[in-house]
């Protein structure tokens, strides 16, 4: 195209040079002006940037309150506290800095009677006696190697029952994509699951036992203002739990897309 371009107009620089007798060189010039212009043109044009925009998601805002949540908080039936911590936010100290998320999906576990839980049958070992705590303290387990799920305990320390954090919507994604170093490049792909929730916010067994109602731990929760639609089902993964398999104790925000696949 540029050939049969240029081509026209020497033909035209031809026909004028022939039409007014100017000299032969006049055309070259004309050209060479004509190419110079054509190429600061180009420069000077701006160069359209492809912008990927990620439309808004009611189902993903929040507005924080820089409120620690107390003890009182946490002294309530473990269904009634797994649906009431959709939505807060945690906040965790580290040494990369400070890391926040939202609690996006919970499940209730709710000992002696569940058969879901690991306090089954007031079920007491060195691995779950934390179950017997106060609300508001953690209890931490280890599934498929150095995957840690975290746990909120409700109620009181004679109710062996806790909220598992299934998904958390991270709110700090470089410190988040430093300590997971995940393969994918999907940020849901951070904290869509129990075992990567413990993964963002650096937990294992050591933190049995942790104080959320204390500031000076390291780790506790806040509240936030935004509503969300909230989705109830059957707990996931838990078809050895007979009867207890299909109570619906699982929640989660709608639509948010950091909510576990299941």
């Amino acid at each position: 195209m540029e050939c049969i371009y240029y081509n026209l107009i020497k033909f035209q620089c031809i026909t004028k040079q022939i039409l007014k007798d100017t000299p032969l060189q006049t055309w070259h010039q004309s050209i060479i002006k004509i190419k110079q212009k054509d190429n600061l043109d180009q420069q000077e044009k701006p160069v359209a940037k492809k912008i990927k925009k990620n439309e808004a998601n009611p189902a993903e805002e929040y507005e924080m309150v820089e409120t620690m949540l107390t003890a009182d908080f946490y002294k309530a039936d473990v269904v009634e506290l797994a649906q009431k911590l959709i939505g807060k936010i945690i906040v965790r100290q580290l040494p990369q800095g400070e890391v926040r998320a939202i609690i996006v999906e919970t499940e209730a576990y709710k000992a002696p009677e569940d058969k879901a839980c690991h306090a089954y049958n007031n079920k007491k070992t060195d691995r779950t006696k934390y179950f017997w705590q106060d609300g508001g303290h953690l209890y931490v387990y280890s599934i498929y190697g150095n995957n840690y799920c975290l746990n909120i305990t409700a109620a009181t320390k004679d109710d062996p029952e806790a909220v598992l954090i299934r998904a958390v919507q991270p709110l700090s994604f470089d410190i988040i994509k430093e300590i997971r170093k995940t393969k994918s490049t999907k940020l849901q792909d951070l904290s869509n699951g129990p075992g990567k929730c413990g993964g963002c916010l650096l937990l294992d067994k050591s933190h049995n036992g942790l104080n959320l109602c204390d500031q000076k731990s390291g780790m506790y929760l806040i509240d936030n203002k935004k509503q969300y639609e909230i989705g109830v089902s059957a707990r996931i993964n838990i078809d050895y739990a007979e009867e207890w398999k299909d109570k619906p104790w699982r929640f989660y925000v709608k639509n948010n897309s950091f909510v576990s696949k299941g």
